[in-house]
């Protein structure tokens, strides 16, 4: 089986359990640990594949329980790294009545991975490189490394995976650059996924369809473009397929699409292909198939890692 790495953030999430109340008058939150490529590492090993995840982290109490629940999945942490000077990042979140969130981001470690900082970390171990983009396109030190690792990775015929993790409260002033960026990735990468409103979001069209249509004009990847219950779009040689997903009573939707990813890699990973070795249509399709039970199984728990201690290939199986 190929070793995957995932690169980006780790951070704690913190959730304002006073429903309805703004940040400023909530008294309750609950620490859960987060970021899109620490909960794509950690599915991936739920599964039972063999990943890295290289971040940033503060050298404090958060820091290591990220660490702590890493290892405890069996994420390799060895690239996790503690920062002296920076304090782990945080996002407080807290759901108001209307469906908006109050969000407060208050950035610190993860932003701080520098190219020193894994100057030293040997590409070729790895057959997949993921790239969970969400911190990583602001500006910073982690941006200046994503590039150049994504840069590195395509020179050393290594599967390239990106998934954009649009924020709109982090990017909301930076929707151009996000936009620009992603396609830089989009064009580039092996397999991509993409929510529908990223799809939108990056393609300018106005509907999935066209915006799948504008994705083959930009990249030759095998991609997907999640659809929540209704499952998800594969596009592969030119054709839009739609892969249905499975009935589940829907507790929490956090980490539904990290889970997805982390069953593609998995999948993947457990094929031991080449970068040039191309899948048959009906292996992606049973792929993605398994990505979306992956993703309903998730949303049956109440947060990302709370959900992946559930994860293995038994879910693969399930047919409702």
């Amino acid at each position: 089986m190929k070793k995957i790495l995932c690169i980006g953030e780790a951070l704690i999430d913190m959730i304002c359990t006073d429903k309805g109340k703004p940040l400023s008058e909530g008294v309750h939150f609950v620490k859960k640990a987060g970021g899109a490529p620490t909960n794509v590492a950690a599915a991936v090993a739920a599964f039972g594949g063999a990943v890295h995840l290289a971040a940033k982290v503060g050298n404090d109490p958060f820091g290591h329980h990220l660490i702590q629940v890493l290892q405890f999945f069996g994420v390799n942490t060895n690239w996790v790294l503690q920062d002296e000077q920076h304090f782990t990042t945080f996002a407080f979140v807290s759901l108001m009545e209307n469906g908006e969130r109050d969000f407060y981001f208050n950035r610190g470690a993860d932003g701080e991975l520098s190219e020193q900082d894994i100057n030293t970390l040997e590409m070729e171990d790895y057959g997949i490189i993921h790239f969970g983009s969400a911190t990583a396109f602001l500006p910073g030190r982690l941006n200046q490394t994503y590039h150049s690792l994504f840069k590195k990775a395509q020179t050393k015929n290594i599967f390239i995976s990106f998934d954009p993790n649009y924020r709109h409260l982090l990017y909301h002033n930076r929707r151009n650059e996000f936009i620009q960026q992603s396609i830089e990735f989009i064009s580039k990468s092996h397999f991509f996924k993409v929510s529908d409103e990223e799809a939108l979001l990056i393609t300018g069209q106005p509907t999935v369809e066209q915006a799948a249509d504008a994705f083959f004009g930009l990249s030759g990847a095998v991609f997907a473009i999640t659809l929540g219950n209704r499952g998800a779009i594969l596009g592969i040689n030119r054709k839009k397929i739609v892969i249905e997903s499975i009935k589940v009573q829907v507790v929490d939707t956090t980490g539904a699409g990290d889970a997805f990813v982390g069953a593609v890699l998995f999948q993947l990973a457990e094929k031991n292909l080449q970068v040039d070795d191309m899948l048959h249509e009906e292996e992606w399709k049973k792929i993605i198939y398994n990505a979306n039970k992956a993703g309903a199984h998730t949303c049956a728990y109440l947060g990302a890692m709370e959900a992946f201690r559930h994860l293995n290939k038994s879910v693969f199986l399930k047919n409702s």
